[in-house]
């Protein structure tokens, strides 16, 4: 096991805070929550990828990043008219 699979676990466990936030806080804190887990997701990815020594699997996590970002967007909006 590497410093890059070490790390990915890591942050794997600090997962645990922002999926709790996501089942309980109210909605404008839970959009929070979830752009958070889908950044530190996409950290983990990345991380992951450099631990197998797969130059491939980077792909999905820049893909990943700019689809979250604009979920993220998109869920602000239509979220807007029920705060």
């Amino acid at each position: 096991m590497n410093v890059w699979l070490v790390a990915a676990t890591v942050l794997l466990f600090a997962l645990v805070l922002p999926f709790s936030l996501l089942a309980r806080a109210p909605r404008i804190d839970a959009l929070v929550a979830l752009e958070l887990a889908s950044a530190v997701v996409t950290l983990v990815l990345l991380l992951l990828s450099e631990g197998f020594h797969r130059s491939i699997y980077t792909t999905v996590p820049l893909v990943l990043a700019g689809i979250s970002l604009v979920s993220g967007l998109v869920f602000a909006r239509f979220m807007e008219r029920r705060v």
